[in-house]
């Protein structure tokens, strides 16, 4: 039975808990192991779509000092396009994605409480895949580098953490020079070393003892895999692995065999953490990592309850990033989504760690009271809701009949079953807007301008072009969890009216991606689209499209090409926009890439997903943006009491 409701909250309606949500399978950049998936709450809950990503974007104060600018001189909260944050409303319905800044404070103080579902996949850095642990973690972990403390796409800026400046760069793209900021400490007051970062990352090496986590700094460093990781490292200090080189107490150097512009993205995230080597116990580290950031592990009981607390060796003055207001943060795990979703309306919590989101009853009773609608938002991700046409897969291997599906294929609806808007805005193309590259203009199917409804004149004539005036038969397979039923319903409605007659079978949930993943086995089912999502681990051509669309990562199994795309000419673009040094430059690459794409029909996008999400009344400092949209930034987070 629903909990009694506090005075002023309406009451909770009974209802089941929602499916399990929809994993997004994670880019690895490097190539080596694109099977790897990121564990991240991606999905649709009955009326709305719930997409939450990895980590968020800090807030610099105006108290920071001097010392936090970076190489351009300037203090990462302020930038000549973006200028400083606008303080925005109090409160209001998706004002925490308007590019400003929500109920804005620097008073310090009080308590932080987070509920979550879900225990954490690791504390750990370097073994955590988890979109809500990405973003805590930067509360007890620092990084060479991170990004801009501004809201909207402003922050998704690099800008220095750990080090003084971002990198020098030189030989061609392949070297990348750091020095250290001074006055960086432990939690026990030691300095940060060069060789705490270079042992941090060499742990990613070491996937047979702690196993998790992105492998894309390893595949960037060391892609032949010469290197066996710091347990099985034989030399004296445990710091074997070449490609990256200590050359005095502050200064730290990676040399890689091949350029790539999106290095220093690939630095700001949780894996590039620092280790202190006497402080790693391997397996049990994810039970108290030793702090480099603003708090500590304090009281910890595995599925019930965290505490950090203060870790008063930090050093604020050499810290850019983080605010750090909260006196202490709690987490609280109850795998009760009506619980959970009341503690939230009550005030008990101040907002959700990892969620799948509000389900779609909890939501409709949050849209009924105007006190609670004023704290949801709706921000965009980065993240698109797809369908993939093998061309292994007759008749997808002939591109008329691929194109076939993309004009017969009605996206409104499909966006209606999705949940209506709140799901995100209709997809002309491949590319989300949050990746540099995407032109909203650009629009090859005519999607956009017939508002996603279909072009069924278009769709016969393509279907005569390849030889199948009276359409043919393929079949979707379906999550047998989760609401992709939906989409898939929608699809055979639309599709069928210009003769493409869909069946839909349904696979058990925990074993979608290792089927859909064999091209083999969509082969011999005879799996002619594929639904999908899909989220970059960082804002970049490289982080999104090339896992779906460069045929060389082609696998056998964990293959996210699923579309099975092999155009050589892509493949070059690839190569040269992932050596390319100036974002704009790649851009402009990743931007061909993209058309060539939608030249392939190899794909059916559907909708550049968005995300509902909800922030409790105490919340100061509450915004959303940058690289990991959908999302508010946790560190930037205060509270009032």
């Amino acid at each position: 039975p629903a909990a009694a409701s506090p005075p002023g909250v309406p009451p909770m309606p009974t209802w089941s808990p929602m499916a399990l949500p929809l994993p997004a399978p994670v880019p690895s950049p490097g190539g080596a192991s694109p099977g790897r998936r990121r564990a991240v709450a991606y999905g649709l809950a009955g009326a709305l779509v719930v997409a939450l990503v990895a980590a968020g974007i800090p807030l610099a104060m105006s108290w920071m000092k001097d010392s936090a600018k970076d190489n351009s001189g300037q203090h990462p909260s302020e930038s000549k396009s973006s200028g400083k944050p606008k303080p925005g409303p109090t409160s209001g319905y998706d004002a925490a994605t308007k590019d400003t800044v929500v109920n804005a404070s620097t008073k310090p103080g009080g308590t932080l409480k987070f509920i979550s579902r879900n225990e954490a996949d690791s504390w750990d850095p370097q073994r955590t895949y988890s979109g809500g642990v990405w973003n805590f973690s930067r509360y007890y972990a620092r990084q060479l580098v991170t990004y801009a403390p501004k809201p909207g796409e402003g922050g998704n800026e690099l800008v220095p953490d750990l080090a003084e400046k971002k990198a020098e760069v030189t030989d061609g793209g392949k070297t990348y020079t750091y020095t250290l900021r001074k006055g960086i400490t432990w939690e026990d007051g030691s300095p940060i070393t060069p060789e705490d970062i270079k042992y941090g990352i060499e742990r990613i090496w070491a996937q047979d003892e702690i196993p998790g986590g992105p492998t894309f700094l390893q595949e960037a460093l060391d892609p032949g895999l010469t290197y066996k990781g710091p347990y099985k490292d034989t030399s004296k200090d445990k710091l074997g692995l070449k490609a990256i080189e200590i050359r005095d107490e502050r200064t730290i150097v990676f040399k890689l065999p091949k350029a790539n512009g999106d290095f220093e993205h690939m630095l700001a995230t949780p894996s590039a953490s620092p280790v202190k080597k006497e402080k790693d116990t391997k397996d049990q580290y994810q039970k108290k990592p030793f702090s480099s950031g603003p708090y500590e592990f304090g009281p910890y009981q595995p599925g019930q309850s965290l505490k950090l607390v203060r870790n008063s060796k930090w050093n604020r003055s050499s810290d850019p990033i983080r605010t750090a207001l909260p006196d202490q943060i709690t987490v609280a795990f109850n795998e009760d989504d009506q619980a959970n979703a009341q503690a939230l309306f009550s005030g008990k919590y101040d907002l959700d760690l990892d969620s799948w989101g509000l389900t779609d009853q909890a939501l409709a009773m949050a849209k009924s009271s105007s006190r609670l609608s004023d704290q949801l938002d709706n921000p965009h991700t980065a993240g698109l809701l797809f369908a993939a046409l093998p061309r292994s897969v007759k008749p997808m291997d002939n591109v008329h009949c691929r194109k076939a599906v993309l004009y017969a294929a009605d996206r409104e609806n499909v966006r209606t079953a999705s949940g209506g808007p709140l799901a995100g805005d209709i997809a002309p193309h491949m590319l989300p807007p949050a990746i540099p590259g995407s032109d909203s203009s650009y629009d090859p199917y005519g999607t956009l301008k017939n508002k996603g409804k279909p072009n069924t004149a278009k769709a016969e004539a393509e279907l005569k072009a390849c030889g199948k005036p009276d359409g043919f038969t393929t079949t979707i397979p379906v999550r047998n969890s989760g609401s992709d039923m939906n989409v898939a319903e929608s699809l055979q409605s639309s599709l069928r009216k210009v003769g493409i007659r869909v069946e839909i079978d349904r696979i058990d949930f925990a074993q979608y991606h290792e089927t859909v993943g064999s091209p083999s086995t969509v082969k011999k089912k005879g799996y002619g689209i594929v639904i999908y999502r899909w989220l970059p681990d960082f804002p970049s051509g490289q982080g999104f499209l090339q896992p779906l669309a460069d045929g060389r990562l082609i696998r056998s199994t964990g293959n996210t090409n699923i579309a099975e795309l092999d155009d050589p000419a892509i493949d070059h673009l690839f190569d040269t926009a992932i050596a390319e040094q100036d974002p704009e430059k790649a851009g402009s690459d990743y931007a061909q890439i993209n058309r060539r794409i939608s030249d392939s029909a190899a794909f059916l996008p559907i909708l550049f997903q968005k995300s509902v999400i909800w922030r409790g009344s105490r919340l100061t400092n509450v915004y959303t943006g940058g690289p990991w949209q959908g999302r508010y930034d946790y560190v930037s987070l205060g509270v009032s009491e």
